[in-house]
């Protein structure tokens, strides 16, 4: 079979995962720490990386393998890295090129446990972080990079704001100053947008979200695009020996795969956030009904979003696609498959107003969680981006009143009544 020749919803099913003749069907869970060899030279080229094979599931597992087989090949990358969750694959990313004294820029309109990953953790690491608006101009930008900034940061479809990521002018800001973009693509999915194809150099995911799709297991994944040249001298980390392989050189050892090797032969060697196996099957099962579950979730948003935007009780409606959203061209051009489950929308009144209608839903769930087949409503302020102050939740799009709306695949006259039962309780 002819991998690279098959349509997007064909690799979710058939990628990742081939088996031979007389072998499991479905994925087998390889529920090993450690693997048997014939020889200790063969145990001693897999430490020094001289062979492929699987040396410890810390590193690499034939479960995991797979699933970043599968993902590999929905985003078009040479390369990718499983993770214990989003916030570990997040980290490794970024201190995959970053070290003390180093500096990066974000977009501040990300996700409430990046943004706090960024601004408070990595200062204490020694890595410092500039916040920039999405409409942050090259000229802006230029101002603030410095000699050691590594990389700038945003994400597809950001959480909860839900602005659409103009990759392709970021990705040219990120390359004029010879730095690679990395883009999480948690919310769009390689089913509704490929930001490598627009210029991305590296992205990831939390799989928790809609790749598993049922809130069944924690994940992240890293993915490599293999087009950055981290010989430009910005590097050092990829160009200059590595004394705990015996002075191996990443870019010569594995060319456009170094970003990717690097990250997985140190920083998972070192700080072992690894996915478990069982974890990894879970999410490779659900990346096979992937393209099917985001339709729906896409189809049933863009319904509610048109319903909220008509319904009194409403100040506002956040949705990329919905028609005259400050977000709808960028979108029509990156997500014109669709934009995801995600709806944020402000409820007229006060913080009370909007826990009262949260309170008197029934089919949607209060959970602390996003992008699941399930509908679920949860309130940013008081949960996911609690650790930020005033002025930084007005800079991320977050209102008191502000509500993220996770559509789920249900009926969508099931959710619609629903939301308007709580509308009526919370008068």
């Amino acid at each position: 079979m002819k991998e690279k020749s098959w349509r997007i919803e064909t690799k979710m099913i058939q990628a990742g995962y081939e088996p031979a003749s007389g072998e499991p069907r479905v994925l087998p869970i390889y529920q090993s720490t450690t693997y048997k060899y014939d020889s200790t030279e063969h145990v001693a080229k897999l430490f020094d990386l001289e062979v492929p094979g699987h040396m410890y599931t810390r590193i690499s597992n034939p479960t995991v393998e797979a699933l970043e087989n599968k993902i590999n090949a929905l985003e078009g990358g040479v390369g990718a890295l499983c993770t214990s969750s989003g916030q570990a694959a997040t980290m490794v990313a970024v201190l995959n090129l970053c070290e003390a004294g180093d500096h990066l820029i974000s977009l501040n309109t990300i996700y409430g446990g990046t943004y706090n990953l960024f601004a408070i953790t990595f200062k204490k690491l020694g890595v410092e972080v500039s916040f920039v608006s999405p409409d942050t101009t090259a000229e802006e930008v230029a101002k603030l990079v410095r000699p050691n900034t590594k990389l700038i940061f945003g994400e597809t479809i950001a959480n909860p704001a839900l602005n659409v990521l103009d990759i392709t002018y970021w990705a040219e800001i990120a390359h004029s100053h010879g730095l690679p973009l990395i883009v999480d693509n948690t919310f769009a999915t390689p089913y509704l947008c490929r930001p490598f194809e627009y210029g991305a150099d590296v992205i990831v995911h939390s799989t928790s979200k809609y790749m598993d799709g049922h809130a069944t297991c924690i994940g992240g994944v890293i993915v490599d695009s293999g087009k950055f040249d981290y010989t430009n001298g910005k590097f050092p980390g990829f160009t200059t020996k590595d004394d705990s392989y015996h002075g191996l050189v990443y870019t010569e050892a594995f060319g456009k795969a170094a970003y990717i090797t690097k990250a997985r032969v140190q920083f998972i060697r070192d700080m072992g956030n690894c996915i478990s196996p069982q974890n990894a099957f879970l999410t490779h099962l659900g990346i096979e009904t992937l393209h099917l579950r985001m339709d729906r979730h896409s189809e049933n948003a863009l319904k509610i979003a048109e319903f909220l935007n008509k319904h009194p009780q409403v100040a506002s409606v956040n949705y990329p696609l919905l028609e005259g959203n400050s977000q709808y061209e960028k979108a029509k051009k990156y997500l014109p498959k669709g934009a995801s489950g995600v709806i944020s929308f402000e409820i007229k009144g006060t913080k009370e107003d909007a826990v009262k209608f949260m309170d008197h839903l029934e089919l949607a769930a209060i959970v602390v969680h996003v992008a699941d087949a399930r509908t679920a409503v949860l309130h940013p302020a008081s949960s996911t981006h609690r650790q930020m102050n005033d002025e930084e939740l007005v800079a991320a799009g977050i209102s008191p009143t502000l509500i993220r709306l996770s559509v789920g695949i249900e009926n969508v006259e099931d959710i619609i009544e629903d939301l308007s039962r709580a509308f009526s309780y919370s008068k």
